[in-house]
């Protein structure tokens, strides 16, 4: 029963949950890059303004690149916790294969949630620059 139930957690819930953190992450990327392609800055007129126009969202992609290490690790826990159960099970007879095949699978979930928070962080970064670019120049226009 726990087995069954761990198991679908590793490859339904967190992994399933990083991939749905993945597409709203680059949603949010594609969307605010070309907010930023069509947005008139010289028309705003405060700096307050401004930033509050150029930084919308951008902190969800923040809080998924600095979040998305650790479901990976929630996921290799649970799948090591899954590996361990199911060795206690049939102590008799452990395979080392069957338990390094456990483990490697328990680290699918680490990988994922890396390359979820790696995506997210230079998304973040390029799009944290093309901000602060654009605040240069509206403040340049308006001589501040």
């Amino acid at each position: 029963m726990m087995v069954n139930w761990l198991s679908e957690i590793v490859d339904y819930g967190v992994i399933g949950l990083l991939l749905v953190l993945s597409v709203l992450v680059v949603a949010i990327g594609l969307e605010r890059w070309l907010f930023y392609r069509k947005a008139d800055i010289h028309a705003v007129e405060s700096a307050k303004s401004l930033e509050l126009m150029l930084s919308r969202r951008l902190f969800v992609i923040a809080s998924v690149a600095s979040n998305a290490p650790y479901l990976g690790l929630l996921g290799t826990v649970f799948g090591i916790m899954l590996t361990f159960h199911n060795m206690g099970q049939d102590a008799a007879n452990i395979d080392a294969g069957r338990i390094m095949t456990g483990l490697a699978l328990a680290l699918k979930a680490t990988a994922a949630g890396l390359v979820v928070a790696l995506v997210a962080v230079s998304l973040y970064n390029a799009l944290l620059r093309k901000v602060k670019v654009l605040t240069l120049e509206w403040e340049i226009a308006h001589g501040r």
